[in-house]
């Protein structure tokens, strides 16, 4: 570990050389999200000062998905990264946001793991899966998979476990299955003996992260929302140009090594601008239709919001 933190170390030194940020005070925001790979590139622009050469003093305060909105509602945070179909369960439930920016789409990131006995998802029926809290992205994947594979949540037992745990738990001999994503998909990668992936988003493309914040902070704000975004996709293009010295940043955050990091963020896609407009040009309508569709089957939302009421695209022109 102590390796690890020094070469973390040298690795914000370089890119903060690069991305120096200036010396006044900033107006300070606080952003939640979790260990995710698909957020990383906000860790790298909160470690190395890119956060700061737009004008905005963040802080990442990492909570999990499933008490995201219970932090936006109290005030405690303005702003957030998650799932897409995330933000229509706040929404509908009263946690009023707006999506500004595509971080990532998963391309094998996220996935069920299951034991080397079970051959097809449909065999899952009257088996334990671990996952999330209903209202999170791993319990809202475990629904996609079975619906897809003509089961529901009610064939199966879940146990509520968040994707670390899940994933520790699989590899530990509890439950016959499992929902979790990177970085921790890659440890049951690395345990075949334990079980192995059975089916993930290069199988089912559904998992697609979005940045957003309140409508009254965006309201209120707009300069800091602006300088967050332009701060990511300036990481984006950090990651590009100098992959080795950020992957060591953004894996110290999920206590990975910069190698280890690498081989993670392999399985997913970090978005651009050019791929941000053409996503809200009308892929995220699309999807979430049919995500709205599916959290009404399984009670989660009650009404479907208006998709142009969680979007603002000013942002990302």
């Amino acid at each position: 570990m102590r390796t690890l933190c020094v070469l973390a170390a040298v690795a914000v030194a370089a890119l903060t050389a690069v991305t120096a940020a200036p010396a006044q005070d900033l107006p300070k925001v606080t952003v939640a999200m979790s260990g995710w790979t698909g957020f990383a590139p906000l860790t790298l622009a909160e470690k190395t000062g890119i956060f700061k050469k737009h004008g905005v003093d963040v802080t990442i305060k990492f909570i999990p998905q499933k008490d995201r909105h219970l932090a936006i509602a109290s005030g405690d945070v303005p702003c957030a990264a998650t799932t897409v179909e995330t933000w229509i369960v706040w929404n509908a439930n009263g946690v009023a946001t707006k999506q500004v920016v595509q971080l990532d789409k998963s391309y094998g990131a996220d996935g069920m793991v299951v034991r080397n006995g079970i051959a097809r998802i449909a065999d899952l029926k009257g088996k334990t899966v671990a996952a999330s809290a209903p209202g999170t992205a791993p319990y809202f994947t475990l629904a996609w998979m079975l619906k897809k594979n003509g089961l529901t949540v009610k064939d199966v037992r879940v146990a509520t476990l968040e994707p670390g745990p899940a994933a520790q738990a699989f590899i530990a001999g509890q439950n016959d299955a499992a929902m979790t994503y990177e970085p921790y998909l890659s440890s049951v990668r690395e345990k075949p003996e334990a079980g192995k992936i059975i089916a993930t988003t290069l199988d089912y493309p559904m998992v697609m992260d979005t940045f957003g914040c309140t409508p009254k902070f965006i309201s209120e704000q707009p300069r800091l929302v602006q300088g967050m975004v332009n701060a990511y996709f300036d990481a984006v293009e950090q990651v590009r140009a100098n992959p080795r010295p950020s992957f060591e940043v953004m894996g110290s955050a999920v206590k990975q090594t910069g190698e280890q990091f690498e081989k993670s963020q392999a399985y997913l896609r970090w978005q651009d601008r050019a791929a941000n407009q053409k996503f809200f040009a009308g892929d995220i309508q699309a999807f979430s239709k049919e995500a709205a569709e599916l959290l009404l089957e399984l009670g989660i939302i009650k009404t479907v919001p208006d998709v142009a009421t969680l979007i603002d695209t000013r942002f990302i022109r």
